[in-house]
């Protein structure tokens, strides 16, 4: 009997050793496989930048298209990759709900926060919803503690059951938004595809040229009470085969006849591409890589500005 229990320990401490050699092997070859995988992306993205300056050297007043939105293959050997770049000023920078470069120092910018209101309400969020987030959001990143009128400080979120304060900085995610008063989850969804958080203050730079039909809010958003997004998307469907030329050519479509663009919305019309975002996704077996890199083009030379792993939501 004895003999027998040794002989049943033993074949279970066995087992078990035998089942953690097995897990561990595969988390080293997932590891190794991610790490490849990794490699890959990198080596695409470096790709990408050398494209990109191309891009931005053989034209530096307007930048051409048929390049933005698509999905292209990578030569991946012993797997799968893909690689897209788009427009990444075509979208509203959440940090220009602020003014100033000095993180100390940030104040209010109120044609921000009234193009955030907009682009809210272009989008059927209902304007007493908008004007509280926008304003919230305005004071989340903002350097001072002192709530705008319909605004909110850390004094409104050390009251939550989980206390928290305010950022007082640059947001780096859009997700960030998410902590902001007047969020919540069915709001930001409808959010998410139209927000960006670049590392600058600058008002959003739309480019008309490589906006998609869907993306008519973004052109709403600068002339509210005189473009509505019906409007904005007709503009784009007759939108020249080349693009227009400039932004004075834009300016003057027959489609925007009578609009008046406020002050300083002319000068954020652009056909120069100032950022873009390039999205990788390498696949080897069962691991999959996905990397976002943000690439700054506003000079002459093209530089990575933010690196990513994972597209998140």
């Amino acid at each position: 009997m004895t003999v027998l229990l040794l002989v049943a320990v033993l074949s279970v401490i066995t087992a078990t050793a035998f089942e953690r050699l097995t897990i561990a092997t595969k988390l080293s070859a997932s590891g190794a496989a991610l790490d490849q995988a990794r490699v890959y992306s990198l080596a695409a993205e470096a790709m990408a930048a050398t494209r990109i300056a191309d891009l931005v050297a053989a034209d530096p007043v307007r930048t051409p298209r048929g390049w933005e939105n698509r999905w292209a293959r990578l030569p991946i050997p012993g797997g799968s990759g893909l690689i897209r770049a788009r427009d990444g000023g075509n979208c509203f920078n959440l940090n220009s709900l602020v003014s100033g470069d000095d993180p100390e120092k940030l104040v209010a910018q109120p044609v921000g926060v009234a193009q955030f209101t907009a682009l809210m309400r272009a989008l059927q969020v209902d304007p007493r919803v908008a004007a509280v987030v926008a304003a919230a959001a305005s004071d989340w990143i903002d350097s001072d503690s002192a709530p705008q009128g319909l605004g909110a400080e850390d004094e409104a979120y050390t009251r939550a059951s989980t206390p928290y304060r305010t950022a007082n900085g640059w947001m780096a995610d859009p997700s960030e938004l998410r902590a902001v008063t007047g969020m919540t989850p069915q709001l930001y969804s409808v959010l998410a595809p139209w927000l960006c958080a670049l590392p600058t203050s600058d008002l959003s730079q739309i480019n008309p040229n490589t906006l998609s039909l869907d993306q008519a809010p973004l052109l709403a958003m600068l002339a509210p009470d005189q473009l509505d997004v019906s409007r904005a998307r007709a503009l784009l469907a007759a939108r020249p085969p080349g693009g227009w030329p400039g932004t004075l050519a834009f300016w003057q479509s027959p489609a925007l006849r009578g609009v008046t663009p406020p002050a300083g919305a002319n000068e954020q019309v652009t056909v120069r591409t100032r950022w873009f975002a390039v999205e990788t996704r390498v696949t080897l077996g069962n691991t999959t890589s996905e990397e976002k890199a943000l690439f700054d083009a506003r000079e002459t030379r093209v530089r990575l500005a933010r690196r990513q792993w994972g597209f998140g939501e």
